[in-house]
Protein backbone atom coordinates (compact mmCIF):
# COMPACT_ATOMS: atom_id res chain seq x y z
CA UNK A 1 0.00 0.00 0.00
CA UNK A 2 1.39 3.55 -1.36
CA UNK A 3 2.72 5.60 2.22
CA UNK A 4 0.51 8.55 2.71
CA UNK A 5 2.48 11.59 3.82
CA UNK A 6 0.89 13.91 6.13
CA UNK A 7 -1.92 11.76 6.92
CA UNK A 8 -3.11 10.17 10.16
CA UNK A 9 -3.24 6.84 10.01
CA UNK A 10 -3.35 3.97 11.67
CA UNK A 11 -0.75 0.38 11.63
CA UNK A 12 -2.24 -3.31 11.72
CA UNK A 13 0.67 -6.14 12.35
CA UNK A 14 -0.05 -8.74 10.32
CA UNK A 15 1.26 -12.01 12.62
CA UNK A 16 -0.51 -14.66 9.64
CA UNK A 17 -4.25 -13.95 10.82
CA UNK A 18 -6.81 -15.00 8.35
CA UNK A 19 -8.54 -11.52 9.35
CA UNK A 20 -6.31 -9.47 8.56
CA UNK A 21 -7.69 -7.87 5.70
CA UNK A 22 -11.12 -8.17 7.59
CA UNK A 23 -9.69 -5.75 10.42
CA UNK A 24 -8.13 -3.32 8.06
CA UNK A 25 -11.49 -3.16 6.17
CA UNK A 26 -13.30 -2.73 9.62
CA UNK A 27 -11.00 0.26 10.27
CA UNK A 28 -11.24 2.12 7.15
CA UNK A 29 -14.51 2.04 7.03
CA UNK A 30 -14.64 4.26 10.28
CA UNK A 31 -12.82 6.56 8.55
CA UNK A 32 -9.44 5.72 9.85
CA UNK A 33 -6.23 5.37 6.94
CA UNK A 34 -4.02 2.29 8.00
CA UNK A 35 -1.81 0.17 6.49
CA UNK A 36 -1.28 -3.55 6.97
CA UNK A 37 2.70 -4.49 8.07
CA UNK A 38 4.22 -7.78 8.10
CA UNK A 39 5.48 -8.74 11.52
CA UNK A 40 8.98 -9.11 10.18
CA UNK A 41 9.35 -5.36 9.19
CA UNK A 42 9.51 -2.43 11.68
CA UNK A 43 6.25 -0.15 11.79
CA UNK A 44 7.45 3.50 10.59
CA UNK A 45 7.25 5.99 13.67
CA UNK A 46 6.07 9.41 11.94
CA UNK A 47 4.19 12.57 13.79
CA UNK A 48 0.98 10.76 12.09
CA UNK A 49 0.87 7.35 13.95
CA UNK A 50 -2.20 7.26 15.70
CA UNK A 51 -2.09 3.19 17.03
CA UNK A 52 -1.09 -0.19 16.20
CA UNK A 53 -3.00 -3.17 16.12
CA UNK A 54 -1.49 -6.18 16.48
CA UNK A 55 -3.33 -9.46 14.30
CA UNK A 56 -4.23 -13.05 15.51
CA UNK A 57 -1.63 -16.23 14.24
CA UNK A 58 -2.23 -19.44 13.41
CA UNK A 59 0.26 -19.57 15.71
CA UNK A 60 0.98 -19.83 19.85
CA UNK A 61 3.48 -17.89 21.61
CA UNK A 62 4.66 -21.12 22.58
CA UNK A 63 5.54 -22.38 19.19
CA UNK A 64 9.73 -22.82 18.46
CA UNK A 65 9.10 -20.62 15.33
CA UNK A 66 6.45 -18.31 16.84
CA UNK A 67 6.65 -14.81 14.84
CA UNK A 68 6.82 -11.59 17.48
CA UNK A 69 7.30 -7.94 17.02
CA UNK A 70 9.33 -5.91 18.97
CA UNK A 71 5.87 -3.05 19.99
CA UNK A 72 7.47 -1.42 23.18
CA UNK A 73 9.11 1.74 21.13
CA UNK A 74 5.10 2.22 20.52
CA UNK A 75 4.11 2.00 23.74
CA UNK A 76 3.26 5.21 25.73
CA UNK A 77 3.72 6.72 22.52
CA UNK A 78 0.27 5.74 21.11
CA UNK A 79 -2.36 2.75 21.54
CA UNK A 80 -1.39 -0.58 21.00
CA UNK A 81 -4.38 -2.98 20.58
CA UNK A 82 -3.34 -7.01 20.79
CA UNK A 83 -6.20 -9.15 19.17
CA UNK A 84 -5.83 -13.28 19.96
CA UNK A 85 -2.55 -13.58 19.32
CA UNK A 86 -1.54 -10.14 19.45
CA UNK A 87 -2.67 -9.88 23.30
CA UNK A 88 -1.58 -13.36 23.94
CA UNK A 89 2.22 -12.00 22.73
CA UNK A 90 1.44 -8.26 24.94
CA UNK A 91 0.85 -10.61 28.09
CA UNK A 92 3.52 -12.89 27.57
CA UNK A 93 5.95 -9.74 27.00
CA UNK A 94 5.07 -8.03 30.28
CA UNK A 95 5.14 -10.88 32.21
CA UNK A 96 1.33 -12.01 32.15
CA UNK A 97 0.51 -16.28 32.06
CA UNK A 98 -0.20 -17.87 28.85
CA UNK A 99 -1.28 -21.09 28.68
CA UNK A 100 -2.31 -23.55 26.35
CA UNK A 101 -6.45 -24.53 26.10
CA UNK A 102 -7.53 -28.12 26.77
CA UNK A 103 -9.03 -28.06 23.46
CA UNK A 104 -8.40 -25.26 20.18
CA UNK A 105 -12.01 -23.39 20.11
CA UNK A 106 -13.47 -21.82 16.61
CA UNK A 107 -16.82 -20.82 16.59
CA UNK A 108 -19.37 -17.84 17.76
CA UNK A 109 -18.72 -16.38 21.42
CA UNK A 110 -19.98 -13.66 23.19
CA UNK A 111 -18.17 -10.78 24.17
CA UNK A 112 -19.00 -8.98 27.19
CA UNK A 113 -17.40 -5.43 28.22
CA UNK A 114 -16.04 -5.04 31.45
CA UNK A 115 -16.52 -1.26 31.40
CA UNK A 116 -19.00 0.63 29.41
CA UNK A 117 -17.50 3.93 29.82
CA UNK A 118 -13.79 2.41 28.13
CA UNK A 119 -12.61 4.10 25.07
CA UNK A 120 -12.45 0.33 23.88
CA UNK A 121 -15.31 -0.63 23.96
CA UNK A 122 -17.68 2.67 23.52
CA UNK A 123 -20.48 1.74 21.31
CA UNK A 124 -19.91 -2.06 21.64
CA UNK A 125 -23.53 -3.63 22.59
CA UNK A 126 -22.71 -5.32 26.54
CA UNK A 127 -23.24 -8.86 25.37
CA UNK A 128 -22.41 -8.93 21.40
CA UNK A 129 -21.85 -12.10 19.24
CA UNK A 130 -17.93 -12.46 18.13
CA UNK A 131 -16.21 -15.10 16.40
CA UNK A 132 -13.01 -16.29 17.87
CA UNK A 133 -10.73 -19.07 16.70
CA UNK A 134 -8.13 -19.76 19.72
CA UNK A 135 -6.29 -22.63 21.16
CA UNK A 136 -4.54 -20.39 24.10
CA UNK A 137 -5.98 -18.38 26.96
CA UNK A 138 -4.50 -15.83 28.82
Amino acid sequence: MQEQQGREWVAIVDFGSQYTQLIARVVRELGVYCEVVSCARTVRQDEYLRGVVLSGSPRSVHDACAPSFDFSPYEGRVPVLGICYGAQLMAAKHGGTVSRSAAREYGRARLSAVSAESLLTRGVAQDSQVWMSHGDTI
